[in-house]
């Protein structure tokens, strides 16, 4: 945005906006197909404003309020569940790529709403200032009307996806074919209606993985998983229902802040919930060893994905940016770290063994030798300790099934067929590439120098191995007094 505003109105911007794909791309069309016949903005810039030709006689009148450039205020007129919605988005990418925008007066109905926000906003200084042994005697509330509108709407869509899941299951397994896909597939995009992406994007992974079944020949070495999958979405529905419903009963009850539920239905955390609740720190000195960018077909949307050891605390967390198909090529896309980052806030998303954290601001330093002896005294020397805190996890239907740990190994050792790694008091674990079936890891282990297949440590993702019931792990860094070997990419 130009003038005095401190944010900048791009593509890429607007489309971190859009709750899905598809808002996104009825968006961009409605920029293209000149759907404004107005278009207005305020001598500062700090509010475009237009209206938007749609269904009925009078057309839909948005804006975009820019006068907190930190808090954007989005306003449309028409009864779209989705915000922002698309004409909001649509006027947005108008202005992004350029369109003409007239001068014009604030529209006196938007005057009157900053009046009103500005009062409330004295009010809140007002009780900001109050002496400190008297107590408000009221909380700050969200808006409540919003939010049981909203929560009602999420479980109307939870019931679309249960006859979405019905109708799966009634046609049977062995008896889908493309065209039943293509059009569940169809009926899904509803779902995006209904602010529950997350749960939207599981219902498409499992019928993306009926789909690989049925272009194999042998079905049968799939279904097992596929019946997993019905399982764990049949768990993430009835929770999800649960939670909502306890929330719609009470409007009070604080959001999920311990579990990925809120974020497994759809829910994007912000920075300033996250520092809200307290989940952030300080002090954090973070070296990568690992980086990888992947495609999720589910979720259409490129993923780069680096794990982080942290020196100060020993935890593996997990960074995660996701860039959108239809908006990549204006996104920068993540790459590989070689230095020590130190956040200024590193903020923590709900989580367990590997939670998902970001940072903003960031010092670098280069590595030094005591870093990586900090990094193996991290590492978990016993086995049976590592492999109880992994089963703990993933017994739990809706937790991560691949969690990474840094472990201390005293030999890399070969087996009949396969490789091991063996703790201190000779306990093993099988090495297997059970996380990322198109990037195999254990191949390069004959590769490696023999000086490293001893007394060093080594991170891995865990995954679980239906035929023989036992966890195995797949190979990702090597860390070594002087060096991080990475063996994925």
């Amino acid at each position: 945005m130009k003038g005095n505003t401190m944010i900048s109105i791009t593509e890429a911007y607007v489309d971190s906006l859009a709750i899905n794909a598809s808002a996104m791309k009825n968006g961009r069309d409605l920029a293209k197909k000149k759907s404004f016949p107005m278009l207005g903005k305020s001598i500062d810039e700090s509010l475009i404003f237009g209206e938007c030709k749609g269904s009925g006689k009078e057309p839909y009148r948005c804006s975009v309020d820019l006068v907190k450039p930190d808090e954007p205020v989005f306003r449309c007129s028409c009864p779209s569940r989705q915000f922002p919605c698309k004409h909001i988005l649509g006027l947005m990418y108008a202005y992004a790529q350029g369109d003409s925008f007239v001068t014009a007066d604030i529209p006196a109905d938007i005057v009157e709403k900053r009046e009103k926000a500005e009062k409330r906003e004295e009010k809140r200084e007002e009780k900001k200032n109050e002496p400190q042994g008297e107590v408000s005697p009221k909380k700050k509330k969200t808006n409540q009307a919003a939010l049981l509108k909203k929560i009602a709407a999420q479980l109307e869509g939870i019931s679309l996806l249960e006859k979405l899941i019905h109708q799966l299951t009634q046609a049977g397994l062995g008896s889908l074919d493309k065209k039943t896909l293509k059009t569940l597939e169809d009926q899904s995009k509803q779902l995006g209606n209904y602010y529950i992406p997350g749960l939207q994007i599981a219902f498409r992974e499992l019928l993306l993985e009926i789909g690989s079944a049925n272009d194999l020949k042998d079905k049968e070495s799939m279904y097992s998983a596929i019946v997993e999958h019905l399982g764990i979405l049949h768990t993430l529905v009835k929770k999800s229902r649960d939670y909502l419903t306890a929330r719609l009963d009470n409007p009070d009850t604080p959001i999920d802040i311990e579990t990925t539920l809120e974020e497994r239905i759809g829910h994007a955390w912000q920075l300033a919930e996250l520092r809200e609740h307290g989940r952030v720190r300080s002090g954090a000195e973070l070296v990568q060893l690992a980086f990888l960018s992947y495609t999720d077909q589910a979720r259409s949307e490129f993923v780069d994905e680096g794990y982080w050891v942290d020196l100060r605390s020993g935890r593996i967390d997990v960074t995660r940016s996701y860039r959108p198909f239809r908006a990549a090529k204006h996104m920068r896309e993540e790459d590989s770290v070689y230095q020590v980052v130190m956040p200024q806030e590193l903020f923590m998303y709900p989580g367990e063994i590997n939670a998902r954290v970001r940072f903003e601001e960031a010092a670098l330093r280069d590595v030094v030798e005591g870093d990586y002896v900090q990094i193996a005294t991290a590492a978990h020397k016993s086995f049976p300790e590592a492999i109880k805190l992994v089963k703990n996890q993933i017994k739990n239907p809706l937790s991560d099934k691949h969690p990474a740990l840094l472990l201390s190994y005293t030999e890399i050792r070969r087996v009949d067929d396969g490789y091991v790694i063996v703790d201190g008091q000779g306990k093993s674990i099988m090495l297997a590439d059970v996380a990322f079936p198109d990037r195999a890891t254990t191949p390069l282990i004959p590769l490696l120098n023999k000086q490293v297949v001893h007394n060093q440590a080594l991170l891995v993702l865990f995954g679980h191995d239906r035929q023989t019931n036992r966890l195995q792990a797949q190979p990702i860094s090597i860390v070594t007094p002087d060096e991080i070997i990475q063996l994925l990419y």
